[in-house]
């Protein structure tokens, strides 16, 4: 019961969260728990970093630090997949800062990681190369050699989700190279509150950037008649379902490396409508949840809210005590802004129901 890309959680636990209508996973035993602790990241993984300060591309360099000799041995000769978060492609406040990545490979050159690097998307809402440009990623390409990727235009596999109304399995069409174990793979998320499970962070900026879209797709006017995006399915149909297949997906599709930057955070009706928080901070660690947990507590966003993650915590992917998540930086409670939850909060707790 190892909770990586590599292996799936039982099929029993998934089997009886679909017996019971998509409610909350029944908790592993203790023994089951504990082996999976040890095998997954063993002493990083209730470890979690927090910088905060007046320069994006520096807080993202100091929460990495803590991690420079355990990310260099994760690496080993893996290529690395740098994957930002552009729902929209036109929209910077929602989207994942050049200056951010620049961080993270900054950083990766600093411990002298010389393995092939790659930012790929698969952007929500129209052509990815378009988001790219409008966000000033090329000129990470020209700095430092990364290669920029449109993975609807890459291999895919096909995996299951399922949907609210009738808890049939759907095929999505998803990215070949974020499943592949053989990527380390980072997430470059950004701190935001959102419009179906309350927060999205590092887990769900993999988990919805998977699924892919026909070249030509386009939210509103001026898309190619036809063109199909797998994105919507994966949100699975509601509130239950979406957060039912952002645990369903998570052992295989989580990060090996989270980064969330919250220099300028989003609250209100996100992940693409709310409004800016200064909030200067950033957050990283090997285990995603650990991360994904520690940003929760800085946004002020109650853990027993958020749907996805409860369903991780409940099956032994990670530790929802966050005083047992030790913090290698700042203080968490020295930077906590309170932010304000979509106008649709109230009913996005449905999934607490049976």
């Amino acid at each position: 019961m190892q909770p990586n890309r590599r292996h799936f959680l039982k099929s029993a636990l998934a089997g009886s969260l679909a017996a019971a209508g998509l409610s909350a996973p029944a908790s592993l035993t203790a023994s089951e728990s504990s082996a999976q602790s040890a095998a997954d990241h063993g002493p990083m993984r209730n470890k979690a970093c927090i910088s905060a300060g007046d320069d994006r591309t520096q807080n993202i360099i100091n929460a990495l630090k803590p991690f420079a000799k355990e990310i260099k041995a994760a690496v080993g000769n893996r290529r690395i997949v740098i994957k930002p978060n552009n729902v929209a492609i036109d929209q910077q406040l929602c989207a994942t800062h050049a200056d951010a990545l620049a961080g993270i490979i900054e950083f990766l050159k600093s411990i002298d990681v010389k393995n092939d690097m790659i930012i790929a998307e698969s952007a929500a809402s129209g052509p990815t190369f378009e988001g790219f440009e409008n966000y000033g990623y090329p000129k990470l390409k020209s700095q430092y050699g990364v290669e920029l990727i449109d993975l609807d235009k890459e291999p895919i596999q096909m995996r299951h989700v399922v949907n609210d109304g009738d808890m049939h399995p759907y095929f999505v069409r998803m990215s070949k190279l974020l499943l592949d174990p053989e990527t380390f793979l980072i997430s470059a998320a950004v701190m935001k509150t959102h419009d179906r499970v309350i927060a999205t962070l590092s887990l769900k900026n993999i988990v919805f950037g998977a699924p892919i879209k026909d070249e030509g797709f386009r939210w509103g006017r001026g898309g190619r008649q036809g063109a199909r995006n797998d994105k919507p399915i994966t949100h699975g149909g509601g509130f239950k379902g979406v957060n039912y297949n952002l645990f369903k997906l998570a052992p295989e599709l989580h990060p090996d490396l989270s980064v969330i930057d919250g220099f300028q955070g989003m609250e209100g009706n996100g992940p693409v409508g709310g409004t800016p928080v200064d909030h200067k901070v950033a957050v990283a660690g090997l285990h995603w949840f650990s991360a994904d947990r520690t940003a929760l507590e800085l946004m002020g966003i109650n853990f027993d809210d958020v749907g996805y993650l409860n369903y991780c915590a409940q099956a032994g992917m990670g530790e929802a005590d966050v005083s047992k998540i030790e913090q290698l930086g700042e203080r968490i409670e020295d930077h906590v802004k309170k932010y304000k939850l979509h106008d649709r909060a109230e009913q996005q707790l449905i999934w607490k129901k049976a």
